[in-house]
């Protein structure tokens, strides 16, 4: 009984804790909602100053070297520590997305459509935020400068729920930008970092829908299916990033060397890295070899199906599974497909809704391609690693939904708002 109590009532703190932060993110919530626009601007170049400082820098990197150090001791796996590691271009990267966020137009109050009624009733769809936002993430400390960069122009308040493999460098990071945001007139409460590595955190939070308005859980399927089976909250939510490449008969294979080999091996442990490459019929017996050997240049392992095994030496014999499979790592499958229709039905099979990429010469096929394929992102000539919100000119994305309720895609500004009807009158009843 006594170890029983003493196990309850430190995890009693921990969600007495939640509750008080919760509560406090929707008070400055409400304020922070009318917070004009140059002053969520000021509070974001203050941030980005802050972290690009030579003290800022060195203070991100003291906490990040502690998280990796432990990270590789506990034996985390290559592509995970990739992700979790604060190099000085991914700190700049932070800063610049701060920067950037900072010169994106702001869309609350914005006027989306208006009209007039018969009755001279003027209506009107405003953009207006979210409210109070919870984040729960894995690995990435980026995640920490991004979201509260985007919640707090959107005017959302923050709360964000880091994994333990990161939890120095979230501190570090969320102590610079809270100091930052309240400096420049952010509400004491906008943005909060909840440090604790106990699961009853996460579990507490979850349960929280008064106080919070929406759940993004960023990280791998099994903490995505947690947040989602066990909240009360909407979450908003993508599972898998199954991405392919379609190399159509019609490809300049210069471009399709290029993208394919960037769209896998530029970072291989992010969600829109390459898993599949799928390869026209006509021209995989010249195609495969040459794209199968840059991949294998990169240190790229391949599975195939038959006919892409028969095509070019060292490719291994993929199963069923291995086409739905996420690697995030230097994995990638490989099928050869005998027409656009048999690529995107293969998409439409094992894809997880996120990005796809077709690299084709055939403008006509391009737009099938574009038109037909229901993902979230979908490109042509170009690498899905483009699949982002940076790249995408959003600033610093939120994440990548691949639900298609309330946002599909890269989330940017807008995707953190929703909007209310605004209706001016003379005096017009209900007859």
């Amino acid at each position: 009984m006594t170890t029983k109590t003493a196990t309850r009532e430190p995890r009693d703190g921990v969600r007495a804790e939640v509750r008080a932060m919760a509560r406090a993110a929707r008070e400055a919530a409400r304020r922070l909602s009318a917070l004009p626009t140059a002053v969520k601007n000021a509070a974001l170049l203050a941030a980005a100053d802050r972290l690009a400082s030579a003290a800022g820098r060195q203070a991100l990197a003291a906490a990040n070297a502690e998280d990796v150090a432990a990270a590789k001791a506990a034996g985390l796996a290559a592509p995970m520590v990739d992700r979790l590691t604060l190099t000085e271009a991914r700190i700049a990267q932070m800063a610049a997305g701060l920067r950037e966020v900072a010169a994106l137009p702001d869309p609350v109050g914005e006027t989306v459509k208006r009209w007039r009624r018969p009755t001279g009733l003027e209506v009107a769809r405003v953009r207006i935020p979210l409210g109070v936002i919870a984040i729960i993430y894995e690995a990435r400390p980026n995640v920490t400068a991004d979201a509260a960069a985007l919640c707090v122009k959107a005017g959302n308040a923050v709360l964000l729920k880091g994994g333990s493999e990161a939890r120095r460098s979230n501190a570090a990071i969320g102590k610079l930008l809270v100091e930052a945001f309240t400096g420049a007139g952010v509400p004491a409460g906008a943005v909060q970092v909840i440090a604790t590595a106990d699961r009853a955190a996460t579990e507490e939070l979850l349960t929280l829908d008064e106080d919070i308005d929406l759940v993004i859980p960023r990280g791998g399927e099994g903490l995505i299916r947690f947040v989602a089976e066990r909240s009360r909250i909407p979450v908003l939510k993508h599972y898998k990033g199954v991405c392919h490449v379609y190399v159509d008969r019609a490809a300049n294979l210069d471009t399709a060397e290029a993208i394919v080999v960037n769209a896998k091996a530029q970072r291989p442990s992010t969600c829109n890295a390459m898993e599949t490459l799928l390869v026209h019929a006509e021209i995989a017996p010249k195609a495969l070899p040459r794209l199968a050997s840059a991949l294998r240049a990169k240190g790229v392992r391949l599975k195939g199906d038959a006919r892409a095994a028969s095509l070019a030496p060292g490719i291994e014999r993929a199963t069923e599974a291995d086409f739905g499979q996420e690697y995030l790592d230097l994995v990638a499958n490989v099928a050869v497909v005998d027409s656009l229709d048999a690529a995107m039905a293969h998409i439409a099979r094992y894809g997880s809704s996120h990005t796809e990429s077709i690299v084709t010469e055939d403008a006509e096929a391009a737009e099938r391609f574009l038109r037909e394929v229901q993902s979230s992102t979908v490109l042509h000539n170009a690498s899905t690693r483009l699949a982002d919100g940076f790249e995408l000119g959003l600033g610093a994305e939120i994440g990548i939904s691949t639900s298609k309720l309330h946002a599909f895609g890269p989330m940017g500004l807008e995707e953190l708002t929703t909007t209310k009807f605004v209706v001016r009158g003379q005096g017009q009843l209900r007859a």
